[in-house]
């Protein structure tokens, strides 16, 4: 048969597209054509293929050998063509049966002695081959990433030989089935942190509603602990919030650690992170630091420092939970619902305010300072808190408070009464949900009016508010929203006062 034809998958953002894989022998001078769109990478599979097959003891065919990876207009990166070329070559020169191929999709880079070598996106390729109803042969590396896929046909081989041996049926792949990993997941304590029992109360706010968050103070303070005990405070991942994570981690550089499977995501970029950083791009489209962070927390510390084009760019994923990269030849949408958290000094050096007096800063210096950061970004950030340097009483005490686990438990319970009433946290509530669910008594209203007049808050800070509120609200068992409740919000507004 002059003729093989296999599949498999590319990747296209968060989607795995299928690529057939056609390979065609033909008489004439010996050369090896790839054709369909092919990055760099895929060229180089020429090579690395007549090594493995050589080294395989297979015969390399002496004839012009196209393969083509359809669909044509599709771009195809990365080594994962390897194993499907490898094989449609031995399927075109007769050396491996054809009848299984339409059963199976490959995807594997070839190591030049023949062994199998992992790839990103296995999660991916995985869910759109059960999608497909066909089994999925792939690295051993990747196989546990893969078998996440409930029900999913998952055949794992150490090196090409394996695969033959295969379909050829004399020595069958086992299919690889593990169960996920039911380790608990150990974060940080909330116990460790001394003091900063406001702090403390509005992370736990921001825990139950899945609201974003702001700590302005100086330095030393545990604005950093803080934040990174917030993933342990919020409830445990669903099996479909950990699958997206998963499926996001698969994409990146580092690809996915079945190691953190349900673990909640926290990214802290540097602030010299460039805007594609954080929200993803490239010649080949890649998930930024926020889409990372999905389902978890994304830390922005010295929020001022960043520069004012990457800060911008939080705004409309803020608001609808996915990001769009458009290049001139590909475009790409990830998924992008994290919670921010950030960090800021009241001043440059960082000390308005302190009890010794040290700041020397200008009122210029800091209104400077602080409008590096927009108002229509600063607006999309629910809680404003201070963090005040911490008493040398606290900081003495055997004791720091409340253990994680103890505020998990009233975050669940209160985001157990958001999810039966509305079926999503109150911070994803719409305007006409907003006005559903978070009606006012008259004093509450009238507290709520009084703050807008002297704030000057826009309809979104309104909103917000109203949110807020409703969450306070679930944390205590409250069906209706009281002026005690609003007037807590309110002070979760500290940027909007000064």
């Amino acid at each position: 048969m002059a003729l093989a034809v296999l599949y498999s998958r590319a990747l296209a953002g968060m989607d795995a597209p299928p690529v057939t894989v056609e390979v065609h022998l033909a008489n004439g001078l010996p050369s090896f054509a790839i054709v369909g769109l092919p990055e760099a990478e895929v060229r180089e599979a020429r090579d690395r293929v007549r090594a493995a097959l050589q080294n395989a003891r297979f015969e390399f065919p002496a004839r012009h050998i196209t393969v083509n990876l359809a669909p044509a207009d599709l771009p195809k990166e990365s080594g994962r063509f390897d194993l499907p070329i490898a094989l449609g070559i031995l399927v075109a020169t007769g050396q491996l049966p054809s009848e299984d191929l339409a059963r199976f999709e490959f995807a594997g880079e070839l190591a030049l002695a023949g062994e199998l070598r992992p790839v990103r996106g296995a999660l991916a390729m995985s869910l759109g081959a059960k999608r497909a109803g066909r089994a999925f042969v792939l690295p051993c590396e990747n196989a546990a990433e893969a078998a996440l896929v409930e029900d999913a046909a998952i055949y794992a081989a150490r090196n090409l030989l394996e695969v033959c041996a295969h379909l050829a049926r004399r020595e069958p792949l086992g299919r690889y089935t593990v169960s996920a990993p039911q380790t608990r997941v150990a974060y940080p304590d909330m116990q460790e942190v001394r003091g900063q029992a406001h702090a403390k109360r509005a992370l736990e706010i921001a825990a139950a509603g899945g609201h974003s968050l702001l700590m302005m103070g100086p330095p030393g303070t545990g604005k950093t602990m803080l934040a990174m005990r917030l993933p342990g405070l919020l409830p445990a991942m669903t099996q479909q919030e950990a699958l997206e994570s998963a499926a996001v981690q698969s994409l990146g550089t580092r690809g996915f650690r079945i190691s953190t499977w349900r673990e909640r995501p926290y990214r802290a970029p540097h602030h010299t992170a460039s805007a594609v950083a954080l929200v993803g791009g490239g010649s080949d489209p890649r998930p930024g630091e926020i889409s990372m962070a999905m389902h978890g927390v994304l830390f922005l510390d010295e929020l001022p420092e960043f520069e004012r084009r990457v800060l911008e760019v939080l705004r409309e994923p803020l608001e609808s939970g996915r990001v769009s990269v458009s290049r001139a030849a590909r475009q790409a949408e990830f998924p992008a619902e994290f919670q921010l958290v950030a960090a800021m000094n009241p001043c440059a050096c960082g000390y308005l305010g302190h009890h010794d007096g040290r700041c020397r800063c200008t009122p210029d210096q800091i209104a400077r300072y602080r409008s590096r950061i927009s108002g229509p970004l600063l607006d999309r950030i629910d809680i404003h808190i201070e963090v005040p340097a911490v008493a040398i009483d606290d900081l003495s005490r055997a004791q720091g408070g409340e253990r994680s686990s103890d505020i998990r438990k009233r975050v669940e319970r209160a985001r157990a009464k958001m999810m039966a009433r509305q079926d999503k946290p109150n911070s994803k509530l719409t305007s006409a949900e907003v006005e559903r669910y978070c009606s006012l008594n008259d004093r509450a209203a009238a507290i709520l009016q009084s703050a807008i007049k002297k704030l000057g808050l826009s309809a979104r800070g309104y909103h917000r508010i109203l949110k807020v509120a409703r969450t306070i609200a679930d944390l205590v068992g409250a069906d209706e929203i009281t002026a005690v409740h609003v007037a807590e919000a309110v002070q979760y507004r500290r940027r909007d006062r000064q």
